[in-house]
């Protein structure tokens, strides 16, 4: 018993220093060095630029011309001639259709002579009324006679009168038989061809033609900008040719909207279901480029002001709206809702929202959020 003691307090002992060596394993060395933290992400930031410029309401709208007319057959008869080329520029009063003429020639043949053998009828009983008057006076004739006369030169008269108008509607036919373009336009393509009876049942459509100088675009407003316009800019629904409101059109393959017209119509009631106003614009189309019915973006200016521009690049968007994200003086991002105002070549307007002094990331925008610290680098060089 006296040798079992010492050899069960060895293997005590051996336990007890394995157990310290395997916590020295797992503890690290105290000379050891921290990790250290990586530094903020770099973003790029740049100062708005304040500038003086024109601020407008950026819409969208259609085309549509002026005048669309549908050339039909007035008198019934063959379709003899078509004077034009499909959907060619035609000029006001150029000959584009002839129907038969010769039955309606022969009409207005027979009207004349109508008007003759009628005239010559006058002629008699206008001379037998006289001399039947004055034999009367003499006691030579009957006032029956007299009566008789003058009934047959008031019924002459008439019956002149009435073929004066069946010749006048003779030769209104036969000016029906040649289709004129009513304006300046282009017209589209034939729907019947040379042959075919026109305008004997029913009123038959030759070609449709539309009047595209100047030309018209139709656009909405809605009841916010509506009152911006009216509060700011002083414009006024129903105003006269000399207050019309200028327009400012452009399409998809051009920069900007190079074309002017003038504002020449506005709706008088808002539609309740949208609350949007239909106005419309008047814009010179003297080559004929700009087709009814194109999409086309929209420019109503409003004032003219000193207004904050950014990059287009910072500005980001979210259910909440359109943001910039800031860099304060903490070099932290601040997340900054703002109001947008016109586009100026790539540079958005700010209406609301941000300073003059304000650090706007532009570059690396994906690494800075709200709330976290950035590295923030001046942009080099002038801003875009």
């Amino acid at each position: 018993m006296a040798q079992e003691r010492p050899l069960a307090r060895q293997i005590f002992d051996t336990g007890q220093a394995i157990l310290w060596l395997a916590l020295l394993l797992l503890v690290p060395s105290c000379t050891e060095k921290p990790k250290e933290m990586p530094p903020p992400p770099s973003v790029t930031v740049t100062h708005p630029v304040e500038k003086t410029i024109t601020d407008y309401l950026e819409l969208t709208g259609s085309t549509q011309a002026v005048n669309t007319v549908q050339l039909r057959a007035r008198v019934a008869g063959y379709l003899e001639k078509v004077l034009f080329q499909d959907g060619q520029f035609v000029k006001e009063g150029q000959l584009l259709f002839i129907i038969q003429q010769n039955t309606y020639q022969d009409s207005l043949k027979q009207a004349e002579a109508a008007i003759s053998l009628q005239k010559a009828q006058l002629a008699y009983a206008e001379a037998q009324y006289l001399r039947y008057s004055e034999l009367l006076s003499r006691k030579a004739a009957a006032q029956s006679d007299v009566d008789n006369w003058r009934f047959q030169r008031d019924a002459a008269q008439a019956n002149l009168t009435n073929a004066i108008a069946s010749r006048n509607l003779a030769k209104l036919n036969l000016d029906y038989t040649e289709v004129r373009a009513p304006f300046d336009g282009r017209i589209d393509r034939r729907l019947v061809d040379p042959g075919n009876l026109v305008g004997s049942s029913e009123v038959t459509v030759l070609a449709s033609m539309n009047q595209t100088n100047p030309i018209y675009t139709y656009f909405t407003i809605s009841d916010s900008d509506l009152t911006r316009l009216m509060e700011e800019a002083h414009w006024k629904p129903g105003g006269t040719q000399s207050q019309r409101w200028p327009v400012f059109m452009g399409f998809l393959n051009e920069k900007g909207c190079p074309h002017r017209g003038v504002i020449d119509f506005a709706s008088i009631t808002l539609t309740a279901t949208s609350g949007t106003l239909q106005m419309r614009g008047i814009f010179q189309n003297p080559d004929g480029l700009i087709m009814p019915g194109v999409y086309a973006r929209i420019r109503v200016p409003v004032e003219e002001a000193k207004t904050l521009l950014v990059p287009q690049e910072a500005l980001s968007s979210d259910q909440s709206g359109p943001f910039l994200l800031v860099v304060n003086q903490q070099n932290v991002v601040v997340r900054r809702a703002v109001t947008l105002g016109a586009l100026v070549d790539h540079m958005r307007a700010i209406r609301e929202g941000v300073r003059a002094d304000d650090r706007v990331v532009v570059k690396g925008v994906q690494k800075a959020f709200p709330g976290r610290p950035v590295t923030p680098q001046e942009q080099s060089g002038a801003a875009p």
